[in-house]
């Protein structure tokens, strides 16, 4: 069980001030925003490299164990929010190659690597494909849009985790499917790129309380990352 003190920071503190975790630094809730974009804007053509060496390649294998476990009906709407270079929404259109997926992200240069990989990709038909610049907090879509939501090693950059899972029921149609691939526990040396907290049965309690139901969660590689599924 998460100690009290990382559960309030990682539903963003905001009964004593305004802030939020970076790494190891508390910084307030605006500056965290934009670290992270400019973070992302600094690797965005280096992205897909920089995942492979930090994992040894094993993020590949969590990714597309992540897109087969997926439940969709074949021309599902996807909503792949943090979607950045298009690792899962491209995996998801080889799979279902007649549903649509939106890849949204709140890095526009995230989205032109991704965009562009998609036209290169012969094995995609990039029609089936949106780019759309957005925040996960504050998601640019009508109510009961989407049949399945899909986030990946991209919430742990949110400031407001509750706000962004609230937004991800919103959206998504009645019965549609959430899913959420995250690192669950951290090793040492990846510390100071990535925030190390554990999900599992706290980050369970938090997407129940936002009104998801059959909430369920499946450890990979002896709990170093999760995956986290509930249905609206």
């Amino acid at each position: 069980m998460l100690s009290q003190r990382i559960v309030q920071s990682l539903l963003g503190s905001c009964v004593r001030r305004a802030s939020t975790h970076f790494g190891f630094e508390q910084v307030n809730e605006e500056e965290k925003a934009d670290r992270v974009r400019q973070v992302f804007t600094g690797v965005a053509d280096k992205y897909d490299l920089m995942n492979d060496a930090m994992s040894m390649g094993i993020h590949r294998l969590w990714k597309d164990y992540f897109v087969q476990s997926l439940p969709l009906k074949r021309d599902a709407k996807m909503l792949d929010v943090a979607g950045g270079t298009g690792d899962i929404s491209f995996r998801a259109l080889r799979r279902f190659p007649r549903a649509h997926v939106t890849v949204c992200d709140i890095n526009e240069e995230m989205l032109r690597v991704g965009e562009q990989k998609a036209k290169e990709d012969r094995t995609l038909d990039s029609s089936r494909l949106s780019f759309v610049v957005g925040d996960g907090e504050k998601l640019p879509f009508e109510d009961d849009s989407f049949d399945a939501y899909t986030i990946s090693f991209g919430i742990r950059n949110c400031t407001h985790v509750d706000q962004v899972v609230r937004e991800a029921r919103r959206v998504l149609k009645p019965g549609g499917l959430f899913a959420c691939l995250e690192f669950s526990q951290i090793h040492p040396a990846l510390r100071t790129v990535y925030d190390a907290y554990s999900f599992q049965t706290d980050f369970s309690s938090l997407i129940s309380s936002t009104g998801l139901r059959d909430v369920r969660y499946e450890n990979l590689s002896f709990g170093i990352c999760a995956i986290h599924t509930a249905r609206k």
